[in-house]
């Protein structure tokens, strides 16, 4: 989702020759085959789009998996990035690498400053280690390397798979195939109360190509919206935008995970990007995707 929006943005604003791989023609995850993918192809720039990820059923499912194949490939483009004498790096990350009782909203120094949201930490712990390593470069190296920890994301090109996609995607779907079966009933996890920002891909794309164009002073950056909404509400707005008129049924026994995630995002908007792309005209783009791609 995230590499196909930044390759997107790159083509519209007439960069030439992009380097990209899928999963399926390079495994990030093999030291050597990476290696060798940079000795060829020689790249300017890096952008680290690349990582397993999943909801927190998944996370909670596949523990070992989240965190080291997350840290291979991280360590991988990083390790052959630097090696490579490559001047600009940009690694994505995750707003779940900051503490789940942190002060509201996440300031970038709260990292590492309390205990990680347990439904997610394995994610968690691998991201967190990507930015100390992005750090640790600028610092021992003065490479213009830096790490963005984008808000949730939703857009086109999104994992709808109801057993590890994020919550809209999954409530995107979930509505979808009730109304197509005579608006049957959709039970959501939870209790619909914990408040969440959301981030449309092509935003997160801006963030990225306007990161690639600057130079920036700090290795860690926040990017979100500077919106939030409940997850209940969240839900209601996709209700109306799929126009699903069944029940919603709040499965209180399964787990809320953290109360509030606010990205603080005011110290790369000041540098001069800002998202342009409204939570709900964001849903009726990806619903208008999902329904041309996604259930062929």
């Amino acid at each position: 989702m995230v590499g196909s929006a930044c390759w997107r943005l790159l083509e519209k604003k007439g960069y030439k020759n992009l380097i990209g791989r899928s999963s399926k023609e390079l495994d990030l995850k093999d030291q050597l085959a990476t290696a060798q993918f940079f000795k060829e192809e020689k790249p300017e720039v890096v952008i680290d789009a690349a990582a397993k990820v999943g909801g927190i059923w998944a996370n909670n499912q596949y523990p070992y998996e989240f965190l080291m194949e997350n840290m291979l490939i991280q360590n991988n483009l990083i390790s052959s990035s630097l090696k490579n004498d490559i001047e600009k790096f940009i690694f994505l990350g995750s707003s779940c690498i900051y503490p789940k009782m942190a002060p509201q909203p996440l300031k970038e120094d709260y990292l590492l400053s309390g205990p990680l949201e347990t439904t997610n930490q394995w994610y968690a712990i691998a991201k967190v280690s990507g930015v100390k390593l992005i750090e640790a470069i600028r610092t021992e190296y003065k490479k213009d390397y830096v790490a963005l920890m984008p808000t949730n994301l939703y857009g086109p090109g999104d994992n709808y798979d109801l057993e590890n996609s994020h919550v809209l995607p999954a409530m995107l779907r979930k509505f979808h195939e009730a109304k197509e079966n005579n608006h049957a009933s959709v039970t959501l996890w939870g209790s619909g109360t914990p408040l969440r920002e959301f981030l449309h891909v092509d935003d997160l794309a801006e963030a990225v190509v306007f990161s690639m164009e600057n130079n920036l002073e700090e290795s860690l950056y926040n990017v979100g919206s500077g919106e939030e909404i409940s997850i209940k509400e969240l839900a209601l707005l996709i209700q109306k935008i799929v126009g699903h008129k069944g029940k919603i049924i709040w499965d209180r026994s399964k787990p809320d995970g953290t109360p509030r995630k606010f990205l603080h995002s005011a110290k790369f908007k000041n540098l001069g990007w800002e998202s342009i792309i409204s939570l709900e005209n964001g849903i009726k783009m990806t619903y208008s995707n999902f329904l041309e791609n996604s259930l062929t």
